[in-house]
């Protein structure tokens, strides 16, 4: 079988070769002095575009007499008819007329590049478009409408600017200007927003006039120019204890009131949200989940719009009290919540109380200190619970606190005690009647002997009579502490059956007489003593339970006994620790919730920051020359280091052939010595036999 000889690969010729080569070592360089090309001739360029300066022909910042001067002599030559101007060129250049003839224009594209009313070109350009130059219609520009006099009333300026810091509260700032158009159709928002920023933060405007100030809050170009990114207006926001501008932060979303007041509740007074409702979820979702003990609120709004910062403040300093939610208003489901809650229109705010109470409703727009208000006069069940917060308010609390003041000696506390059930809320029903009724009886300043409530009534006059209730499986030791019966594990502690029964108590507190008594209580006699000793709580009490029948008339003539004999008679002291109230987990907000910013929108925001970063720094004039030298010095490196390389091939190449002369064949090692007389045998040697050898 015949054998197929291979053909070798063809090599490239010597030229093309070095060619690529050399194109190899040099790829770095080149890539950076073609991206340097690029900066120079294309980014930087549309940076810094050609000025309205440039289109009339004179240098920058001319003066308006020599911007009135170049643009006559346009038209001059126009008229003339020694030049014919497109329908592009008489538009840029009547733009750039009005704009710098005009003071407040002039300055503010001077000092801070704002030039709001760029669309106006392409817009004549598309209506002009064929038409003749004597067919536009000048001017251009319409001229803001801006009442100064509106606003100076909270106008900041440079001498007064430190000041604005004084209360400590958050800082809210408009960058303005009285000429700028998108100012003059911002001024009803901002009317809104600085009402519902009332008592929530200080709020200012500050005119770009005030160029020392403007310029301290602006952005800085890489050139070191100030400008604002997105025009004007610009809101500004310092957060409560800063006043510099590290912490300062920047608006850049869109300047509507729900935008801009959530921005400022979210990010710079990190208040929390207040979820909205549906009619559907309201239920399962709300008025389910939220604690029996709080009041709930739920705001019906006829906008959408979300919480103001002033109720999310109001959630935030009332979370102990109430829980808030809001719903919007349809017009279709206006007979359900009519049904409900009694409510005829929105906006409304609806107050749920204890269960069976009536619904509190306020129809109508509310502000700061109205809802303040309100939320006082709501913030309390009509029955309140006692709690480790609430305890010393409703002055059921031995550690000597009253509502009737320091100054009373004996007051009384009643307490219905139990777990969460049918039972427990058709006693507070009970009780709750009980309370009114006292409270009607109470009209009277005298006591009447023949009115077994008198005494009862009297007391709760006077501010000495609480009533109040307790959730006996939360608060299981305080419970059992009072109760201190067999019994105790019906209304205390977790559920252990199906029956569950609230009981009712009284309590007696009675203060010391002198702070000298204080002192006389007995103290530890020895080391034994003094280890398990506990301080008894400065109020002494006297606890007694209610075992009639659940009548109203009953429980009243009850209680207005237990009073009597309380105030009448010196009843011993019983003195000792009552253990402390169990702080109930009351987070208004959620795991959830507690994020300011959901996932999303901190991605969002996160990635507009990083490409607002890359564009400045994209955009200064440096970056370009700044490639070219580093190409250049890669050049300068890249061909030194190939010279190099080369002399030294040609230096070994051209020493190579007397190397080959010179080199001689090295001897084997044992040639290195000389030979010793008995390396070497002789041919006639012969063994010597000795006749004394012991060999046979």
């Amino acid at each position: 079988m015949a054998s197929t000889a291979r053909t070798p690969p063809a090599t490239p010729p010597p030229s093309i070769s070095s060619i690529v080569s050399t194109l190899k070592a040099y790829s770095v360089p080149l890539i950076f002095f073609a991206v340097s090309l690029y900066f120079q001739l294309v980014v930087t360029p549309r940076s810094f575009p050609t000025s309205h300066y440039d289109v009339l022909g004179i240098r920058r910042f001319s003066s308006i007499e020599e911007v009135t001067e170049a643009y006559e002599k346009l038209t001059s030559k126009w008229d003339s008819g020694a030049e014919v101007p497109t329908t592009e060129a008489f538009l840029k250049a009547r733009y750039a007329f009005e704009l710098l003839t005009n003071e407040l224009w002039k300055r503010d594209y001077d000092v801070f590049d704002i030039d709001e009313q760029q669309d106006v070109i392409e817009k004549a350009k598309e209506r002009y478009a064929g038409a003749s130059v004597s067919g536009i219609k000048t001017p251009l520009l319409e001229p803001a409408f801006f009442d100064s006099e509106e606003h100076a009333f909270d106008v900041i300026r440079t001498e007064n600017f430190l000041s604005s810091f004084e209360n400590g509260k958050a800082l809210i700032i408009q960058v303005f200007s009285y000429g700028s158009n998108r100012c003059a159709k911002f001024a009803n928002n901002w009317k809104r927003i600085v009402t519902l920023m009332d008592g929530v933060a200080s709020i200012g405007m500050v005119d770009v006039g005030d160029l020392n100030l403007a310029a301290y809050l602006a952005e800085k170009k890489s050139s070191g120019q100030p400008f604002f990114r997105n025009g004007l207006p610009m809101i500004l926001a310092f957060p409560p204890g800063c006043n510099s501008s590290r912490c300062l932060n920047r608006y850049t979303g869109e300047l509507s009131v729900d935008a801009v007041t959530d921005w400022v509740a979210s990010t710079i007074l990190t208040l929390p949200r207040i979820m909205y409702y549906s009619k559907e979820s309201l239920a399962q979702n709300f008025l389910a989940k939220s604690k029996p003990h709080k009041v709930k609120v739920i705001v019906f709004s006829m906008t959408g719009e979300r919480a103001t910062p002033f109720m999310r403040q109001a959630a935030k300093d009332y979370w102990t009290y109430a829980s808030f939610a809001f719903i919007l208003w349809r017009e279709e489901e206006s007979s359900l919540w009519w049904n409900m809650f009694g409510l005829e229109s929105a906006p409304a705010i609806v107050f749920l109380k204890d269960p069976g109470v009536k619904p509190v409703v306020y129809h109508g727009f509310i502000n700061n200190s109205l809802f303040i208000d309100i939320m006082e006069k709501n913030k309390h069940h009509v029955l309140p619970q006692l709690r480790s917060m609430t305890s010393m308010d409703l002055g059921c609390d031995a550690r000597g606190r009253s509502l009737a003041g320091k100054d009373v000696r004996v007051w009384y506390c009643v307490i219905l005690a139990g777990r969460l059930s049918q039972d427990l809320n058709k006693m507070r029903e009970t009780l709750r009647r009980v309370q009114e009724t006292l409270s009607n009886d109470g009209e009277s300043d005298h006591v009447d002997p023949d009115n077994m409530s008198s005494a009862a009534a009297f007391a709760l006059k006077q501010k000495r009579l609480t009533f109040t209730w307790l959730d006996g499986e939360v608060q299981q030791k305080y419970c059992s502490f009072h109760i201190n019966s067999e019994h105790s594990h019906e209304s205390c502690g977790p559920r252990r059956g199906i029956e569950d029964v609230a009981q009712l108590l009284i309590v007696r507190y009675e203060r010391n007489a002198t702070d000298d008594e204080i002192g006389t209580e007995k103290q530890p006699k020895n080391f034994f003593e003094a280890v398990n000793y506990v301080k008894p709580d400065p109020a002494s009490q006297l606890v007694a339970k209610y075992k009639g029948s659940g009548e109203i008339s009953e429980i009243i003539k009850w209680l207005s006994k237990t009073i009597e004999d309380g105030d009448s008679r010196n009843l011993p002291p019983f003195k000792t620790k009552t253990p402390e109230l169990v702080p109930e987990d009351d987070a208004i907000w959620s795991a959830g919730s507690k994020t300011l910013l959901s996932s999303g929108k901190e991605l969002k925001l996160r990635i507009s920051n990083f490409v607002y970063k890359m564009h400045d720094l994209l955009s200064d004039p440096r970056i370009g020359p700044f490639l070219l030298l580093v190409a250049l010095m890669l050049f300068g490196r890249v061909w030194l280091q190939r010279s190099q390389s080369t002399q030294k091939e040609n230096s070994n190449s051209a020493s190579q052939p007397s190397d080959k002369r010179q080199r001689t064949r090295r001897p084997p090692r044992n040639e290195l010595f000389p030979p010793s007389m008995t390396d070497v045998e002789p041919k006639d040697a012969q063994q010597v036999q000795f006749s004394d050898s012991d060999s046979d």
